[in-house]
């Protein structure tokens, strides 16, 4: 009811006992929602306050006035406004009938209007009936707004009533949500006697005449009421500071609920994508470790030696792991049976890497899905702002940290410790190569094709392992518009080797030197550990 007619009935007054004979100073705006005007006595003139402030909250969804004797002004992201009427004295505050608006009357002629419509709330300057200024430049319709229309009269006799079959809406469409849940608790509704009803209707204006201001929380919504509620948060005979008190509960509510949401949109992407890794890495072990492991073929061809002729593509041979079973084993034509041994030797080897390193992932993974979790459930838990913000600094997730990550112009992921990077777009490619490479990174990118920029990050004195350049590479590939083709050549090149020239559109760069292998398109969310 902060808006309420009949809250502004008993605010208004107290505006005008403050502001009256007092001169405009400054208006400014720090946010684009919300006016700072600062009413100051004239120089020498001891009989006023030194200075008052109200700051008119317009928000889409939520519109206020806050108000204090004094207020420090940033120097930064401030703007001066209402300029035109700088130095008007304050001559009068008038609310309009049955509307959720005032206005303050200076004595040059100007008059500050505001309209608090909800959504559609608005602080509107003008130059006699002129609006000449508006705070919400989107309300275009406020333009052809005339002060003098504002008033609106109703009949609101109890023959007014009657005649509308007892529809009290049609004659008080000013009470609003929380007085019509009042009426409805005292059993408004359930009477039929129209005598009966309106004699609640003339107590309810009663008390709306003669509150006693509460800040409440219904339904996980903060309110002000101004009529009786049981275990109200706060109680005020004053209407400035039960609108100071409303102001700030529901500020710090919706400041709690934004504040929330961002951490927890971030929590939840993480323990998503933690999910998927755990998915997708327990599965990769499970196909390495059933069947027949690349050390097993090896020992097998071994074995077999005389056996297998020259330039097989397969061979079938007897699996003594398991008895009275032939197993079929893939092989490289171009080089002899030992070679392949040796070949399936160093897969073997790589496999163990990979599958401790998977294990290691793993385990670091399962650990950050239990903090993720845990995380979750304090957020949800905590109700206090300041309790809060104090979690999220001391847990190192503070929004500050999420939109840093928002502006990086590339997807970060490690592939058995190696970094790899993914450009976005084309404008983020050439962040990417241009701010955030170095000379021995790896630089990828499929041929003829447009695609993402991949970069594998060097380590000082780490090798590039083949598996994880194909990775790489595997990554371009699918990043890129040849990701359906079942081969995709990519270029692979130190990044001291491409570079920006002048006049190229974005993600477009020259290769002076290269190198061209064929690889599988790989998606990163089955294969990838997120940095």
């Amino acid at each position: 009811m902060q808006n309420n007619f009949y809250f502004l009935c008993q605010l208004i007054p107290a505006i005008k006992e403050k502001i009256v004979g007092l001169k405009l100073m400054e208006a400014f705006s720090q946010d684009k929602d919300e006016l700072m005007l600062c009413f100051a006595a004239a120089r020498g003139d001891k009989s006023h306050y030194n200075e008052f402030y109200i700051k008119a909250a317009v928000y889409p969804r939520f519109s206020c006035l806050y108000f204090s004797e004094s207020f420090h002004r940033a120097k930064r992201n401030t703007v001066s406004l209402l300029e035109n009427a700088y130095d008007g004295t304050v001559v009068d505050v008038i609310q309009y009938e049955n509307e959720r608006c005032f206005s303050i009357n200076f004595d040059n002629g100007f008059t500050l209007l505001f309209k608090l419509f909800g959504s559609r709330s608005n602080i509107i300057l003008f130059e006699e009936e002129q609006p000449i200024f508006l705070f919400n430049k989107k309300l275009e319709a406020d333009h052809a707004l005339k002060i003098s229309n504002l008033n609106r009269l109703l009949p609101q006799s109890y023959e007014d009533f009657v005649n509308a079959a007892g529809n009290y809406k049609k004659l008080f469409p000013t009470f609003g949500k929380v007085v019509a849940a009042y009426l409805e608790k005292q059993g408004f509704e359930d009477s039929t006697d129209l005598l009966k009803k309106w004699e609640l209707i003339t107590h309810t204006l009663e008390i709306l005449r003669n509150p006693t201001y509460q800040v409440i929380e219904s339904d996980g919504e903060f309110n002000l009421s101004l009529v009786p509620y049981e275990n109200p948060l706060s109680t005020f005979e004053n209407p400035i500071e039960a609108s100071n008190a409303f102001f700030i509960k529901y500020s710090q509510s919706g400041y709690l609920f934004e504040d929330k949401t961002v951490a927890l949109r971030k929590l939840l992407k993480e323990k998503k994508q933690t999910d998927a890794y755990l998915d997708s890495s327990y599965k990769r072990l499970e196909r390495i470790e059933e069947g027949l492991s690349n050390e097993q073929r090896g020992h097998l061809i071994m074995a077999n030696m005389h056996q297998i002729e020259e330039r097989l593509e397969s061979v079938a041979l007897e699996n003594f792991y398991e008895e009275n079973q032939l197993v079929e084993i893939k092989l490289k034509p171009d080089i002899s049976p030992q070679k392949n041994a040796e070949w399936y030797y160093r897969k073997a080897k790589n496999e163990k890497i990979e599958t401790d390193k998977l294990t290691e992932n793993i385990n670091l993974r399962e650990q950050k899905l239990f903090e993720i979790t845990e995380y979750i459930e304090t957020i949800n838990e905590i109700d206090n702002l300041k309790e809060l913000r104090r979690y999220l600094k001391e847990s190192g997730l503070m929004k500050d940290s999420i939109a840093q990550d928002k502006l990086l112009p590339f997807n970060k992921f490690t592939v058995n410790g190696f970094e790899i990077w993914v450009g976005k777009n084309a404008k983020s490619n050439d962040k990417l190569i241009q701010q955030h490479s170095y000379k021995e990174d790896l630089w990828m990118h499929a041929r003829d094709a447009a695609g993402s920029h991949v970069l594998l990050k060097y380590q000082s004195g780490k090798p590039f392992p083949k598996h994880v350049i194909e990775t790489a590479a595997g990554v371009a590939a699918y990043n890129s518009k040849r990701r359906t083709e079942g081969l995709v050549p990519v270029i692979v090149t130190p990044k001291k080797f491409v570079r920006k020239a002048k006049g190229l559109a974005p993600g477009q760069v020259i290769v002076d030197k290269e190198e061209v292998i064929i690889v599988e398109p790989v998606s990163l969310k089955d294969i990838a550990e997120t940095a």
